[in-house]
């Protein structure tokens, strides 16, 4: 029996928790760098993957499409799994991250580089065979990376500012993986350049940019590497969830009682929303640059550049304004942003190689904004619910990578040109797709956010 009314029960088996603490800064930096080789491999994946496929290694539209929805299908099946598992293992987090890890190394190399067993006459669905396995291996990979480092989050913090202040954290080390692939890649456009005196092989993409784009992939894998040793040896995983759980909570949520909340449906979808605009706009942004506005091939990698230049310097004042603002709120203004660059892009048809710069800056500034809001909506929705906090966050993941694989499908079915050459009409195809996945899905975003400051998120179960 307690002693007095006023000193809380202890319970002997409570082990230390260090989410009831902020983390030192060092901490959250090895954190941060866990996921830093997905962020490289992701970046390459959805703003080269069908520029590749398609005008380099010249496969029609569909079968590119459906390369991108093998993996999507493959991730997304992945991620609910590998959080059940997950949390069935408290304290193993790192163990999922270090495999996945393995997977991504051994397989990513084989995706940005051409068939090694086919020749010129091999048909097109020889080549989709060949592939897919690696793709596979990948996204599995990629999931159990992503799946464990996200569900550390809620073990490591408690307070909602915290969780806050990790995923910005987390995002930061996103923005600094996409700068280091667009820059990279900037620079081997810029020697290309330099060692060839041809415009037309200077300025179009072909077969000589396959050493390109296997350099780059080389180096990507490299950089991740290293940085993922960083998380391995400065990330401490020192709680076990599942016994900590029974003081903090009357009531431990297992998966099935997820399946039983409405904030869990509010989240999925918001976060698909949110997935939606940043990887699809990501995905189109390239042929947008090089069909729509006709501009060189190194465009592919300044903008995306300028892009995440701008979201980066915008992650630094997440925290402060969240706080002043809320979550929700800071959100909407990031879906504001992004609105206002798919309004900009449909006004201006003849987007200039000057102006695409300023509407770069908006979208990257809305993209980082309801990216890492959305993130921290979905750790607050956890709270103390950690023990299967893998499980909630491969189920969103789960309905972002579905429907990002068939929105990618359905789009490539429908461009009115199958083969590497793009006709008149491609011009205002990907206007069009640039400002349906910005301000058409935006404004579903809009609606799913309504409905969260009607009903907040937060567990209603007894």
């Amino acid at each position: 029996p307690n002693p007095s009314p006023d000193v809380p029960r202890m319970s002997p088996r409570a082990p230390f928790v260090p989410g009831g603490r902020s983390l030192p800064v060092y901490r959250r930096i090895c954190f941060a760098a866990g996921h830093f080789l997905n962020d490289l491999c992701a970046s390459m994946w959805f703003t080269y993957l069908l520029v590749y496929l398609h005008s380099v290694l010249g496969f029609q539209s569909t079968y590119a499409g459906a390369l991108l929805l093998i993996g999507q299908i493959a991730d997304g099946v992945c991620t609910p799994l590998i959080g059940y598992e997950s949390d069935r293992m408290p304290g193993k987090r790192k163990n999922w991250h270090l495999l996945g890890t393995v997977c991504v190394l051994v397989s990513f190399p084989f995706i940005f580089n051409p068939c090694l067993a086919c020749k010129d006459n091999t048909p097109p669905w020889a080549q989709l065979i060949y592939f897919s396995p690696f793709i596979i291996i990948f996204q599995f990979g990629w999931a159990a990376t992503q799946i464990s480092h996200l569900s550390l989050i809620p073990e490591l913090v408690s307070s909602d500012s915290d969780k806050v202040e990790l995923t910005a954290y987390r995002y930061a080390f996103t923005v600094v993986a996409n700068i280091t692939v667009y820059t990279v890649a900037w620079l081997l456009f810029h020697f290309q350049a330099q060692h060839n005196v041809d415009p037309s092989i200077t300025d179009n993409l072909g077969l000589v940019d396959v050493p390109l784009f296997r350099t780059l992939a080389v180096i990507m894998l490299g950089t991740g590497a290293v940085f993922s040793l960083i998380f391995h040896v400065g990330t401490k995983e020192l709680i076990t969830p599942s016994s900590s759980q029974e003081t903090l909570s009357h009531t431990v949520f297992q998966w099935k009682h997820w399946l039983k909340e409405p904030s869990f449906y509010q989240m999925a979808f918001l976060y698909m929303c949110t997935r939606l605009i940043v990887n699809l706009s990501q995905t189109y942004i390239s042929v947008y640059l090089t069909d729509s506005l006709m501009l060189p091939k190194n465009f592919i990698a300044i903008i995306p550049l300028v892009m995440y230049v701008s979201g980066f310097v915008c992650s630094l004042a997440m925290k402060p304004i969240s706080k002043f603002i809320g979550i929700s709120i800071t959100y909407l203004i990031g879906l504001l942003l992004v609105f206002g660059f798919a309004v900009w892009v449909f006004l201006d048809e003849n987007m200039g190689a000057e102006i695409i710069y300023g509407a770069a800056v908006v979208l990257g500034a809305g993209s980082a904004t309801i990216l890492v809001m959305s993130l921290s909506m979905t750790a607050k929705l956890i709270g103390e619910q950690t023990q299967s906090g893998a499980f909630v966050y491969g189920s969103m993941s789960f309905t972002d990578k579905v429907a990002n694989g068939v929105g990618v499908i359905l789009i490539q079915s429908i461009r009115p040109c199958s083969t590497e050459a793009c006709c008149p009409d491609c011009v205002w195809f990907y206007r069009d797709i640039m400002v349906t996945v910005t301000g058409g899905v935006a404004v579903a975003a809009a609606l799913g956010l309504v409905t969260i400051l009607i009903w907040p998120i937060r567990i209603r179960r007894n």
